[in-house]
């Protein structure tokens, strides 16, 4: 199965914010983003995957401007990691400014599995990251990635090889 890079997995999805999507004070309802962004997440999984893919979690999700009605955002997503049957999509959101610049509003990571005709897990291809941003969010979705798996209890801490590194969690 050949590597591919991330610029290969890119999505990207452009909205105006509608009455219908926005809350009683006219700013953005955030399920409404967080339906956007998971499917240009899974655009950008099925991308690197070839496959059908489900979302298996939303890892985190940071909201740090209100959007309007009217603003203009952008959805980008790119896959950062590949593991056996999984992959991490990271997320950027950024609304137009009316001086023709963007700004960045929100920016999230998701998680999708692989899955064939019969719904199970799939092996996916590997990733290649290219740039400095690429390559940090790569080496963070191990981490990440070690973190989850410790609190679904499906891994023990003294096994998280990379929070070690981080953290020194060596007893003394």
């Amino acid at each position: 199965m050949k590597a591919k890079t991330a610029k290969e997995t890119l999505a990207q999805t452009s909205k105006i914010v509608l009455p219908n999507d926005t809350n009683v004070l006219g700013n953005l309802m955030g399920g409404q983003l967080l339906n956007w962004m998971d499917i240009t997440a899974g655009i950008a999984a099925q991308r690197h995957s070839r496959r059908v893919v489900v979302t298996a979690s939303v890892n985190n999700v940071s909201f740090s401007k209100p959007v309007k009605l009217g603003d203009v955002i952008t959805i980008e997503a790119k896959v950062s990691r590949a593991f056996t049957s999984s992959m991490e999509v990271y997320l950027d959101v950024h609304v137009d400014l009316n001086n023709g610049k963007t700004e960045k509003v929100n920016e999230a990571i998701y998680t999708f599995v692989a899955v064939d005709q019969n719904g199970s897990a799939i092996e996916v291809p590997d990733l290649i990251p290219e740039t400095d941003v690429e390559k940090e969010r790569f080496d963070g979705a191990l981490r990440r990635r070690q973190l989850s798996l410790i609190l679904a209890g499906k891994m023990k801490p003294k096994d998280a090889t990379e929070l070690k590194a981080i953290f020194d969690l060596e007893p003394n």
